[in-house]
């Protein structure tokens, strides 16, 4: 069952990775984030694929970290009295092949962090972007604070992540967020036409500046991953991370992300 909630499909030297779990909104839970890290994995290491690209099946991307779950790894944490080191990392897992990221619907939260981990992404017309971690009550944990303001600035991350308001396609393609913008049932072919140029080229040459760019951004970066962590471990201590507290906020974010008008 674990194998259905990723699907793969490898053609002309491209990897398209699905998330399905459409049943949640592409939540991810334990099983979604092992199973994702495990095909990313897996395609990085197939001689067949030279270029990678991430997306959901319709309607939503990735509408974040199942926060049932979530609240159930605060809590084990909190009996166990243990650090979070045994918290999922984020879940796309080291990797040196160009992932894109064909990003189908809404992204919220950790389905945000999700995509900001891919090397650029392409937007559908149907696709919308927000941080709801002030929302829910949850400090992020996947590198929001590193990778965010990179894609489009401080003071508009911190708009978003203060807000929890929802930005669009094209309002994500000018602050920098998304590379393009597309009509929705174009979106799998223009990723597909970009990742066989990225294949038409030298893939050694292509990956080792690719990770140049990765280098040079950690060191820029300095601690602020690090810090963000130590953020994150202390919020999964406190009693604002208990079940009772992120049920208490999470049943209004759908519904104000349905109506927010902007």
């Amino acid at each position: 069952m674990a194998a259905d909630l990723v699907l793969v499909e490898v053609a002309d030297r491209v990897a398209t990775v699905t998330l399905n779990r459409p049943e949640v909104r592409n939540a991810l839970n334990a099983d979604l984030i092992d199973t994702l890290r495990t095909r990313l994995a897996e395609c990085e290491s197939n001689d067949d694929v030279d270029v990678m690209i991430l997306t959901g099946v319709d309607p939503v991307f990735c509408a974040g970290l199942d926060l049932g779950y979530l609240a159930s790894r605060v809590e084990l944490a909190a009996d166990a009295e243990a650090e979070s080191d045994d918290f999922p990392s984020i879940p796309v897992p080291p990797h040196t092949k160009p992932l894109i990221g064909a990003i189908n619907g809404p992204a919220v939260t950790g389905g945000l962090e999700l995509a900001l981990a891919c090397d650029f992404l392409v937007a559908s017309e149907r696709a919308r972007f927000a941080d709801t971690h002030a929302r829910v009550g949850v400090v992020p944990g996947w590198r929001m604070s590193v990778w965010l303001p990179e894609a489009v600035g401080y003071r508009r991350a911190k708009e978003m992540s203060a807000t929890g308001n929802f930005v669009d396609a094209h309002t994500a393609l000018s602050w920098g967020l998304v590379n393009h913008v597309v009509a929705h049932d174009e979106l799998l072919p223009f990723c597909r036409t970009l990742a066989a140029e990225i294949a038409s080229n030298d893939a050694t040459t292509a990956r080792a500046i690719l990770a140049l760019y990765d280098e040079e951004a950690e060191i820029v970066d300095g601690p602020r991953g690090t810090i963000e962590l130590d953020r994150f471990r202390s919020w999964r201590a406190s009693s604002m991370s208990s079940r009772a507290e992120i049920e208490r906020r999470r049943s209004g974010i759908v519904d104000r992300g349905r109506g927010q008008n902007r």
